[in-house]
């Protein structure tokens, strides 16, 4: 076994065992050398495979902080998640439905405390905020709310969020999608939510609350989506 993957798997154990309980501060670069014996790329390859495995957050200035994961599920492999909506374009449309996509909101703005954290930016950067509803032959099936910071997902715009935004960053952008981690709940909708999915208010819906990471770790997307009319939206595999 490399020494990276030592430290990861020694690492990890500590995190399981509630020696670096959720939230604390993980021992800097410098002291994580010391105490594994070995230099700072490889620390730095270790850390950068907990974040990518989301079990640790690394926030520039501040440092390195262990996530709380036990409401997480993980989605491996990155197909499964770059292709979410490209499957949704692809499985309507080899049927022959029509599928469109209702844009409400596209702007830009700072991030809340909330989003900053799971985006792991502070909250001076600029993020996207996105709200949009997707349509099979007329009929709104998904509402999804999503952020992404600027400096990572540059020259966004309307053309892709009417199609696919992970193909955008993937085929155009070059940046290859990773994993994600989910938080999966059932929940009534708001007053607009009726309105614009054409739904009653004692309706349960599909909430599906993701951040999203590339392959180096770093958070591309925080985004909540709500499903209506009990549309399966992918089958989940758990790691």
């Amino acid at each position: 076994m490399l020494k990276y993957e030592l430290v990861i798997q020694d690492l990890k154990r500590s995190i399981s065992q509630g020696t670096y309980a959720p939230y604390s501060q993980l021992p800097s670069i410098s002291q994580l050398c010391k105490q594994y014996g070995v230099s700072k790329i490889t620390i730095n390859k270790a850390l950068d495979a907990l974040q990518s495995q989301g079990l640790i957050s690394r926030r520039r200035g501040s440092g390195t902080f262990v996530k709380k994961l036990e409401d997480y599920t993980q989605i491996k492999p990155s197909q499964e998640v770059s292709g979410q909506m490209e499957g949704f374009l692809a499985e309507h449309t080899a049927r022959g439905e029509k599928v469109h996509t209702k844009v409400y909101v596209f702007e830009v703005e700072r991030p809340s405390e909330y989003i900053a954290h799971a985006l792991d930016i502070n909250q001076q950067d600029f993020v996207y905020r996105i709200i949009r509803v997707r349509y099979t032959n007329d009929i709104p099936l998904v509402i999804e709310y999503t952020y992404m910071p600027i400096d990572e997902i540059p020259n966004l715009k309307m053309t892709h969020l009417n199609t696919s935004i992970y193909s955008y960053i993937e085929h155009d952008l070059g940046l290859k999608i990773a994993n994600a981690h989910r938080v999966i709940r059932a929940v009534l909708p708001t007053v607009k939510e009726c309105k614009r999915l054409n739904i009653e208010n004692d309706e349960p819906m599909l909430e599906v609350e993701q951040i999203g990471y590339l392959d180096d770790g770093r958070p591309f997307e925080y985004s909540i989506a709500r499903h209506a009319h009990g549309y399966e939206f992918l089958t989940i595999s758990t790691h």
